[in-house]
């Protein structure tokens, strides 16, 4: 972690003695603290901790006491490996009728809530859903532990693999379908 002190513009006025005001220069300064951290994202997951840190950044920046500037890491990530499309039969296809799933022609074998998870979140691409909406949507009542959609998806996901990408986590909000996952979902 870096830590650079950055002399700041103080605020043009200045209280001395009781109830006055007096300008300052506007060159004055008070000192600004600048961090630099870099927070490690493997797949859909962050620490706790990490987690925590952005929320409090999140804070100082929405009650006026920072600024955030994101620059990109230098190091551009790997290439991912090559995905089939969604209309190739090899990708990811959920047969409706039948309530079955194949993944390059092999047969994958989900329970009814992660058929039916996969078969909304499929329904509704590009859009966020809470754990709220996923239980009142999916498993038709909201009164469970929301953590329960956490299972289901961490479920889902080891049973599709993990060089498919399928469900996002947005982080503070809930899930929604990979803009990248071949999903194809079949009729008949």
């Amino acid at each position: 972690m870096t830590v650079i002190a950055i002399p700041q513009r103080r605020h043009p006025q200045q209280l001395t003695g009781p109830g006055r005001a007096t300008r300052r220069p506007a060159a004055t300064s008070v000192p600004e603290l600048t961090v630099t951290f870099t927070v490690p994202l493997e797949g859909d997951t962050m620490s706790p901790q990490a987690f925590r840190l952005l929320e409090v950044v999140r804070d100082l920046v929405e009650r006026g006491e920072g600024t955030v500037t994101i620059t990109p890491t230098p190091l551009a990530p790997p290439a991912p490996p090559a995905l089939p499309a969604a209309d190739d039969p090899s990708g990811l296809r959920v047969f409706r009728d039948s309530r079955t799933v194949s993944l390059g022609g092999q047969s994958v074998d989900l329970t009814r809530l992660e058929f039916d998870l996969l078969v909304f979140l499929a329904e509704n691409p590009r859009r966020v859903f809470t754990r709220l909406q996923l239980l009142g949507a999916v498993w038709g009542y909201d009164h469970a532990v929301a953590r329960t959609v956490d299972v289901h998806v961490r479920r889902l996901r080891a049973k599709i693999g993990d060089g498919v990408p399928l469900v996002t986590t947005v982080y503070g909000v809930g899930y929604r379908l990979a803009d990248d996952a071949p999903v194809r979902l079949v009729d008949g």
